[in-house]
C-alpha cells in the first residue's frame, strides 16, 4: 500500500490494524562514470516497496535527497546539510504521528544519511514531548540500511570480493540495472581507484576519489545480481520490520 496513492479514509483505516509506516530514503548523488545520480533512492524506494508488498505494511513517499555534501564537487548531486535534513525527517514524522502512527522504519540506501537519521530521531522525540501528544511516547523509529544487510553483505563478498568497494558499488549498481535495465550506463572505468581515504569536504573527496568511486568496480554489476540483492533485501528488511513493529 503506497500512502501517495491512497486516499485519507484508506490510511484511517489501516491505522486501526497498524500504526507503522516505512519509509524509503536515498540520496540524490553522483556514483562514479556508471552509476546513477539517484542510485540510492532508486534501490531504497524498490526494496521498501517490495518490503510492503510483501508484509501489506504502508510505504510512505521516497526522500529522494539526503545528506550528501562531500560530493557535491561532482555535477548533479543535491544535498540538504543536517540541519535540514533532521528537520525534514522532524515534520515528515511529527505530521504522520499527528495522524496516529508511531512506527517509523526508515529504509535507507545512502550509508552519509545514518548519523544525521540518528541525530533526528533525538531531537524528533524531545520535539514530540514539547508537543505534549497523547501518541508521544509510543513514537519510535529505526533505520534498516539494506546494503548492511547480513545476507547482502555476504553475496557482495561472494561476487566481487575486495571489487565491491564503500561507493558506486557493484551490489548497488546492479540494483539499479535491475530496476531499470532501459537506464544501465556504459563508460571506460580507471584501472586505479581511490581507496581508503577519510571523508572530509567536497573538494578534498574529489581530489581523493577523481571519478567518484571509492574503492569499487561497478562494471562487475548485472541486473541478475540485482535481482538477487532485491531479494535478499526484501526478505531481512521484511523481517526486520516485523520484529521492529511488534516489538514492546
Amino acid at each position: 500500500m503506497l500512502l501517495h496513492l491512497s486516499t485519507w479514509t484508506e490510511v484511517e483505516a489501516y491505522l486501526v490494524s497498524s500504526t507503522g509506516i516505512i519509509l524509503p530514503i536515498g540520496s540524490t548523488e553522483q556514483h562514479g562514470p556508471t552509476g546513477l545520480i539517484g542510485t540510492d533512492a532508486i534501490c531504497a524506494e524498490a526494496i521498501a516497496r517490495g518490503v510492503g508488498e510483501s508484509i501489506s505494511a504502508i510505504v510512505g513517499p521516497t526522500i529522494n535527497v539526503g545528506m550528501a555534501l562531500h560530493h557535491t564537487a561532482f555535477p548533479g548531486t543535491i544535498s540538504l546539510r543536517p540541519s535540514t535534513m533532521i528537520q525534514v525527517i522532524q515534520e515528515y514524522i511529527t505530521c504522520l504521528a499527528k495522524a496516529g502512527f508511531t512506527k517509523f522504519f526508515f529504509i535507507n540506501g545512502h550509508g552519509g544519511n545514518i548519523a544525521t537519521l540518528k541525530a533526528a530521531f533525538a531531537e524528533t522525540y524531545a520535539h514530540l514531548a514539547d508537543l505534549n501528544l497523547p501518541n508521544a511516547h509510543l513514537v519510535k523509529c529505526q533505520v534498516g540500511n539494506w546494503f548492511m544487510c547480513g545476507s547482502v553483505y555476504k553475496l557482495a563478498k561472494e561476487l566481487y570480493g575486495d571489487q565491491e568497494g564503500s561507493h558506486a558499488t557493484p551490489s548497488e549498481v546492479a540494483v539499479t540495472q535491475y530496476v531499470y535495465p532501459e537506464a544501465i550506463k556504459q563508460a571506460p572505468l580507471a584501472a586505479e581507484v581511490g581507496s581508503g581515504y577519510k571523508i572530509y569536504g567536497a573538494a578534498d573527496f574529489r581530489v581523493r576519489y577523481p571519478d567518484g568511486r571509492m574503492g569499487s568496480n561497478p562494471a562487475l554489476a548485472t541486473p541478475e545480481h540485482g535481482k538477487q540483492f532485491y531479494e535478499l533485501a526484501v526478505k531481512e528488511l521484511s523481517n526486520g520490520y516485523l520484529e521492529f513493529l511488534n516489538a514492546e
